[in-house]
């Protein structure tokens, strides 16, 4: 479901976006949902790193490695 929201900017600024969103084949509109869904999930994504770090936390890597090393397969 789709809830409308009112902004206010200003009219220049709103006037380029349309411009822009119109050069990308687009709507202000569909160029805002976009960014609200980034916007959204960013902190998602933080709280993923930070679970991925915590689960990768047994890695030591104080141990520099030579470019042989790093080579190896």
């Amino acid at each position: 479901m789709l809830k409308n929201i009112t902004f206010s900017a200003d009219e220049n600024l709103i006037r380029k976006a349309r411009e822009k969103a119109h050069r990308e084949k687009t709507t202000l509109n569909n160029s805002f949902r976009r960014w609200l869904k980034f916007y959204a999930g960013k902190e998602t994504k933080s709280s993923d790193y930070i679970q991925l770090m915590k689960k990768l936390d047994y890695v030591n890597a104080d141990h520099k490695y030579s470019r042989d090393e790093l080579n190896e397969r």
